[in-house]
């Protein structure tokens, strides 16, 4: 649309910390932040891109974020990296992490953080990816509020709890896997809503635990699982990582992200590994693998990614006139 507003990488940036700085965020705090939204929206994911900006900067208005918090990053033992972001972004503290988690990785051939105390974590495959670009293999788990049922069940026990997966190729390009253990994201639902379009079967029931295809009924209910109880088992899988060993909420007990004044104190748990340690020439491997299943027709998540990064960072990205005036004017007394 011609209403829309192109913005290069860089202006793009200015535009996430200026709104996140305004709010009182502190500046490294904003930084993190924004380049995780810039990289999600260059990527060509933009419900986790700007527009979950406009969660984080509502959050940060009413108190479910603390801008000021610094996170205590501790190593109990040398290879595992604990971060409590005191009621921040987690963002921020895989950001002081990384460098250290990347090296320690290298060193003992694997590497873990684990995260708790935070607000959602945004794109889960960001903080996978960052990692699979200074060569490592990582799988990363997050939680967040309730908002799926598990197989059986009529009402929300579990968050949507996605996973992800990447890995290097030879040439910078990455695999990358970034998904929910729902039937669909929440985003999904939620931008469903918002076009006043009805969802397919098998998302979502409503309030009384009946199926729906009506998105407003879906917000008031829950999402399902997908593949049924293998898909629920996974969710509690991703919990047990998620929550469970980095101490974070239980989904259950989780705040909403969306209202409120308490953080949702979600978890991330990340592992690193060093595949030069395990197999020879891993990258060239991948790669041709990735090629050959390429030839056979398998659609290979990731690749693409860093091409739309590549094209983002020479024509911008897009946003919508409506998004871009919000971020734009968001102040702390908004509604």
């Amino acid at each position: 649309m011609t209403d829309d507003v192109a913005l290069t990488l860089a202006e793009a940036f200015d535009l996430a910390r200026s709104a996140l700085q305004r709010l009182g965020m502190s500046e490294q705090a904003a930084r993190a932040l924004s380049r995780a939204t810039v990289d999600a929206e260059a990527a060509g994911r933009p419900a986790v891109g700007f527009a979950h900006l406009a969660d984080y900067l509502k959050a940060l208005a009413e108190g479910r974020i603390d801008g000021r918090a610094e996170p205590l990053v501790t190593a109990p033992v040398p290879a595992v990296m604990k971060c409590d972001a005191m009621g921040g972004v987690a963002q921020y503290g895989f950001e002081i992490a990384r460098e250290e988690l990347a090296a320690k990785a290298r060193t003992f051939g694997l590497s873990v953080f684990a995260a708790h105390n935070s607000y959602t974590t945004g794109e889960l495959g960001w903080y996978a990816g960052r990692l699979a670009e200074d060569g490592l293999v990582a799988l990363a788990a997050t939680n967040a509020p309730a908002m799926v049922a598990a197989a059986g069940g009529s009402g929300p026990v579990y968050g949507t709890n996605p996973l992800a997966f990447a890995a290097p190729l030879s040439d910078g390009r990455i695999l990358l896997v970034d998904q929910a253990t729902s039937a669909t994201a929440f985003v999904n639902i939620r931008a469903a809503a918002a076009r006043g379009e009805p969802i397919p079967e098998g998302w979502a029931l409503d309030e009384g635990g009946r199926p729906t295809i009506d998105p407003l009924a879906a917000l008031k209910g829950a999402l399902l699982a997908f593949g049924g109880a293998r898909g629920a088992n996974i969710a509690l899988m991703v919990e047990v990582l998620a929550a469970g060993l980095t101490g974070a909420n239980w989904s259950l007990d989780a705040p909403d992200f969306l209202s409120g004044s308490a953080s949702p104190g979600c978890g991330l748990f990340v592992l690193a590994l060093a595949p030069q340690v395990l197999a020879e020439n891993f990258a060239g491997r991948l790669t041709a693998q990735a090629e050959r299943l390429s030839r056979h027709g398998v659609h290979v998540p990731g690749l693409a990614r860093t091409e739309a990064k590549r094209q983002a960072e020479s024509r911008g990205i897009v946003l919508p006139r409506q998004l871009f005036d919000s971020i734009s004017s968001f102040r702390r007394n908004q509604p």
